[in-house]
């Protein structure tokens, strides 16, 4: 299987640029975060026409998640109940493995409420998580860099939301549910980079933080053959802020 996120930032203003990644690389199962767009205007039709099933759970121009397939897709959960009102969770099944598609709350800073939604977030994705009845891969738009190597300059965050003890406390209870952080397991000591601001010239400086993850459960883990940025999707004409991050698992 070949998976991979993407935080496409407006799926709206960027579909043509998915379709055109998705023929290049050809995933059997792309998970999607920020599609902007309500199910109403969700491309169904077009995804159909390129082999792949949809489904997505959409909250007009904010937030929006969707897995796309071509291995199946059943068993479709949205959200967490009337514990979050926003659409930033869904799961469904897809070739027999469970596959979460996660966008998790910015937290905007440390003194905003909005930073204790984004604790309350996770830790509900870690309840979910802990009781799993088949393979299980959770990816997307985590808004955490679990470590320093994960980060072009710590410092430069002190007191910031994205790495803060209690954030990445809250990832470290994800991986204690039995999940592996798949990118940085193959690659323990590499620099490496998800998202990248639009200002400041931040992509060609190599000023980024590592903010999308693929947790795969340890047995998945020991079948992934690589795991890596596709960096390439956030060059050229308008891209996302975001590029994709792929698992290949055999």
């Amino acid at each position: 299987m070949k998976l991979a996120t993407w935080n496409v930032n407006s799926l709206t203003a960027r579909y043509a640029r998915v379709a055109q990644w998705i023929e290049a690389n050809e995933p059997d199962v792309l998970l999607l975060q920020e599609t902007k767009m309500t199910d109403a205007k969700f491309p169904f039709d077009a995804f159909a026409e390129l082999g792949y099933e949809s489904a997505h759970y959409g909250q007009g121009q904010w937030n929006g998640v969707a897995i796309v397939s071509r291995v199946g897709l059943v068993d479709v959960a949205r959200g967490f109940g009337d514990d979050d009102p926003e659409a930033r969770y869904m799961g469904a099944t897809c070739a027999g493995v469970r596959v979460h598609s996660c966008y998790v709350p910015n937290g905007r800073a440390l003194d905003d409420d909005h930073y204790l939604y984004k604790l309350r977030w996770l830790a509900s994705l870690a309840t979910l998580l802990a009781v799993r009845d088949a393979p299980t891969i959770v990816g997307g738009d985590f808004n955490v860099a679990p470590a320093d190597l994960d980060c072009y300059d710590p410092a430069a965050f002190v007191g910031a939301t994205h790495v803060s003890a209690p954030e990445r406390d809250a990832l470290a209870a994800l991986e204690a549910t039995g999940l592996v952080d798949i990118t940085r397991r193959l690659h323990p000591e590499e620099v490496i980079y998800s998202w990248w601001d639009y200002r400041h010239g931040a992509f060609h400086r190599g000023w980024g933080l590592r903010i999308d993850l693929l947790y795969l459960d340890e047995a998945l883990a020991q079948r992934a053959s690589a795991s890596y940025v596709d960096r390439t999707a956030r060059k050229g004409e308008k891209p996302s802020d975001h590029a994709p991050v792929v698992v290949e698992i055999a």
